[in-house]
């Protein structure tokens, strides 16, 4: 048991070598998946006091799901949230990562961990979409601060980055409101191509 949960951890250390679209805050190079896994991490716990739903929501669980919600990157590769082809099989790959990765664990641990990974993807608890909404907004925090760096490598619209995070409006009015502004930022400076 003991063996099993240290070759999980050895696996997971693989996060850090899966490369993202989005840049560090200096734009110097772009992050990894485990420097995101832990930055939003740190955003969910910092941005939990200005979350409207969190008396209903158990924090420790949005970070569980934070910290395990991209492992399966490890296999299936990080889809970049515009690539629509990259999302015809996004979940199919990611399915057969979160068989094998998780399935390095003993049965106990394995079930926990998958269930928290389930319950990410479907978006439908509390915690699951304030983890969510965490994981949505902090590629755009780092766009708006390396003055959009990965936004214009990829000529990205001003109505994809709001299409893509409308849903978060009736849940958190005032998380919304920072991403329309990041998003009049993105668009004032040129970052963000209008229609």
């Amino acid at each position: 048991m003991f063996t099993d949960m240290l070759n999980f951890i050895k696996e997971v250390d693989k996060l850090k070598i899966i490369e993202r679209r989005t840049y560090v805050s200096d734009g110097s190079r772009r992050e990894n998946s485990g420097e995101h896994s832990w930055h939003v991490c740190v955003m969910a716990m910092t941005l939990f006091e200005v979350y409207e739903r969190r008396e209903k929501t158990d924090l420790f669980t949005s970070i569980q799901m934070l910290l395990l919600h991209d492992i399966v990157e490890i296999d299936a590769g990080d889809t970049y949230a515009f690539d629509v082809s990259g999302y015809e099989d996004k979940r199919e790959r990611e399915v057969r990562a979160a068989e094998r990765i998780f399935g390095l664990l003993p049965e106990g641990t394995r079930n926990k961990y998958r269930s928290l990974w389930e319950e990410f993807e479907e978006g439908e608890t509390n915690e699951a979409l304030y983890a969510s909404i965490v994981d949505h907004i902090q590629p755009l925090l780092l766009n708006v601060s390396t003055e959009g760096k990965s936004w214009l490598e990829h000529k990205i619209h001003a109505h994809q980055v709001l299409n893509r995070n409308q849903w978060i409006k009736d849940i958190s009015p005032r998380i919304y409101s920072q991403i329309s502004e990041w998003v009049g930022i993105g668009i004032e400076k040129g970052w963000l191509m209008e229609d």
